[in-house]
């Protein structure tokens, strides 16, 4: 180690000019690193013990010298500052070296940096990927929570933002569980990838010592090692998949956001959202504004950044390290900061809103809703759909003109569109028979919605089954 903390200084004879080093430095930020790299480097000495390179004396005060930086930076808040440690692996050695002398020394036999950093990282982002994933879950437990309350309620569903057909208002809570149920699959599949451990590769070649890197795999949880050094060390293509898996939870949060939006608007009225996630202005007193919302909606552009950064880092990079590699720890700490708030912050909204079942039950009687069931109505009667079809948008155009619904037209005036409609079109046109008829797996019918609503409640308890025993 160099008094300036770096690793690397005997080839040199000059300092680094400060600005340089500033530039060059992470240690502001790969600090929370520190546990996972410890951890790794516990398992690398016993590694180095195992295959003889280290005696037992030498592991056992690198080891109890690990152990006590690790109980050091729990209970002391300062144990970081003042240091000028170029990285938080630096700091680590330096640190162990002060502590136990020598054998300090001997810690980085066999490894370098380059497989060092990328071991810690992806055993922090290993435990980020299943943190975040329970974050998920709980919005998906608050989705649930809100279609329970409100289990009976129904709601206009829209395409282009137009009323088109009603749905359940549980039909819409499940629609974006099922989403973030694809999104908690795509981090688990991700964390598959991340579960890879490169300790071992060196710098790009390989170690030059008889560390059996699968018990070292073991000991730290990895799933399996990597098969090639120059991949093992050069590429970030784990960070990207958990980035873009982080994307589109931000996605669906984003448009569930929106959607919560527009029902709270005053045009809508459909949700209310108690004061605890709302704010006001500083100058018209009656506003009250979703700012948690919009604050999600937000945010969701700030994690594809990162996403399309880390793309961009990589993409013209020659094997094996380069320091642009370096660039990844601050856009996937702050996804992973961005994502975790965002997650609470929606589990949050959900749990402080209320539908407002009158207005939007009324809703789903207006505009025409019921125009696909007049249609099918008449397929049923025989005719063929495209038919069925033209004459409904007739009689839709017809009722515009007098002001009313389909269903408020007399049977007189709807035979004039096609003698095949006949006294029982009035029970076909309800609300009730509208959705009774989307009785197939995975449509709005109550008892399909109920089926629904059950299994999410099933699913939600083995998770947290499985979790509990993690």
């Amino acid at each position: 180690m160099t008094k300036s903390g770096q690793l690397w200084g005997g080839r040199f004879t000059e300092k680094p000019n400060e600005t340089f080093a500033e530039f060059n430095d992470s240690f502001r930020f790969d600090r929370r690193l520190f546990t996972a790299d410890v951890r790794a480097s516990i398992a690398h000495a016993n590694g180095l013990a195992k295959a003889g390179v280290l005696s037992a004396d030498e592991s056992t005060a690198i080891n109890g010298g690990l152990a006590k930086m690790l109980d050091e930076a729990l209970s002391n808040t300062a144990y970081f500052d003042n240091s000028d440690a170029e990285d938080v692996h630096s700091f680590i050695e330096g640190e162990l070296i002060a502590d136990i002398g020598d054998a300090g020394r001997k810690l980085h036999t066999g490894r370098s940096r380059n497989d060092q950093v990328a071991t810690a990282f992806r055993l922090w982002l290993r435990d980020e990927t299943d943190a975040i994933s329970a974050f998920v879950r709980g919005v998906q437990a608050a989705l649930v929570n809100l279609a329970s309350r409100h289990a009976d309620a129904v709601l206009p569903g829209y395409t282009h933002l137009q009323r088109a057909q009603p749905v359940m208002f549980a039909h819409w809570c499940l629609a974006y569980f099922e989403m973030l149920k694809r999104d908690r699959e795509r981090l688990a599949d991700a964390r598959g990838r991340i579960n890879v451990m490169p300790l071992g590769s060196g710098a790009l070649a390989g170690t030059g010592f008889p560390v059996d890197r699968q018990a070292v795999a073991e000991e730290l949880g990895f799933d399996s090692i990597s098969g090639n050094s120059l991949d093992a060390v050069s590429d970030r293509d784990f960070a990207v998949e958990f980035a873009s898996a982080c994307s589109l939870i931000m996605v669906h949060l984003s448009r569930l956001a929106e959607d919560l939006i527009i029902y709270c608007s005053t045009e809508f009225g459909f949700v209310t959202l108690s004061d605890a996630v709302s704010s006001g202005s500083s100058l018209m007193p009656q506003k009250k504004n979703p700012d948690a919302l919009e604050l999600l909606r937000g945010k969701a552009g700030r994690v594809f950044g990162h996403n399309i950064s880390l793309l961009v880092m990589i993409k013209g990079l020659p094997l094996a390290y380069n320091k642009d590699m370096q660039e990844d720890k601050e856009a996937v700490f702050d996804t992973v900061d961005t994502v975790r708030i965002s997650l609470r912050v929606a589990a949050i909204v959900l749990e402080n809103a209320t539908l407002n079942e009158e207005r939007t039950s009324e809703a789903a009687t207006k505009g025409y809703l019921n125009a696909t069931e007049l249609a099918d109505y008449l397929v049923k009667k025989g005719l063929p759909f495209r038919t069925a079809h033209e004459i409904v948008g007739n009689a839709v155009l017809y009722a515009i003109g007098e002001g009313v619904e389909l269903h408020e037209l007399r049977l007189e005036q709807l035979q004039e569109f096609s003698p095949a409609i006949d006294s029982d079109v009035a029970n076909a046109l309800t609300l009730e028979a509208a959705l009774a008829a989307k009785d197939v797996p995975g449509g709005t019918s109550p008892s399909r919605v109920n089926e629904a609503l059950a299994a999410a409640k099933e699913y939600l308890n083995d998770q947290n089954k499985k979790f509990s025993h993690e």
